[in-house]
């Protein structure tokens, strides 16, 4: 078995004691956190290929509802297994086929429709990491109900239709992602002044690897600690200035 290219070590980690809460949407579950005020602004947050219980992405969508928001997690994986730490890396493609990025506009409507039915929620956001960076970057461009959307470390795949995004996106990078090279960034960034019409973000931090954005405190580098803390503090912003 070779190396996990794509992965990011996810052994060391820190115990997380979350502050939300789980509930079942219709035939879905989600880890919700509200902050302690009302507010009718709401944020989905999509999980990486670790899916909706793996504490790092329980404490973003804390770290968003501590800024004001009502944070939702749902499972995108609809109940199957989520990739694991343990799992072969060659196994990986066949598993992407059962779980595709671009096939969650239906998740993305039921929570939608959630967000605003029980939550009283007006304006929503989303941010994703990795496998949830796709799925943002796909969902910006089919679904006008998200009012803006940071999609963080997605592969971009290159094809006429990803770039006229309906809102405004703000697009993360780490500049040593084994995953999406530079070229790629590039191309994107091409693209997207060609084609869209909305405002749009694209920043690369330097030295950071796949997956540097979602880490707790704890499980930080020092030498990464800053352009971890720059990442979220833009992606807080971003989603300030829009929702």
């Amino acid at each position: 078995q070779m190396a996990d290219p794509f992965l990011y070590n996810t052994g060391e980690r820190s115990h997380y004691g979350c502050l939300g809460h789980e509930v079942p949407i219709e035939y879905l579950k989600a880890y919700i956190c509200r902050p302690s005020f009302f507010t009718d602004k709401a944020v989905i947050v999509v999980h990486d290929v670790f899916g909706w219980r793996f504490p790092d992405i329980r404490y973003i969508v804390d770290l968003m509802a501590g800024h004001g928001y009502i944070t939702i997690c749902p499972d995108f994986f609809k109940g199957t297994e989520p990739w694991k730490s343990t799992d072969h890396w060659v196994d990986f493609p066949d598993w992407m086929k059962s779980h595709d990025p671009m096939k969650v506009d239906k998740e993305a409507d039921v929570v939608l429709k959630y967000l605003k039915e029980q939550c009283g929620a007006k304006k929503i956001g989303i941010v994703g990491f990795s496998w949830g960076g796709m799925a943002v970057h796909h969902l910006m461009l089919k679904n006008p109900q998200l009012t803006a959307g940071v999609s963080l470390y997605g592969i971009v795949r290159d094809s006429e239709e990803r770039y006229r995004l309906l809102n405004p996106t703000f697009f993360i990078f780490g500049e040593k992602d084994h995953t999406i090279s530079l070229d790629q960034i590039f191309l994107l960034e091409d693209k997207l002044k060609q084609y869209c019409k909305v405002p749009y973000k694209i920043k690369v931090y330097p030295g950071q690897v796949h997956g540097f954005a979602q880490l707790k405190p704890e499980d930080m580098k020092p030498e990464d600690k800053p352009y971890i803390e720059e990442a979220r503090r833009d992606m807080i912003d971003w989603i300030k200035m829009f929702v």
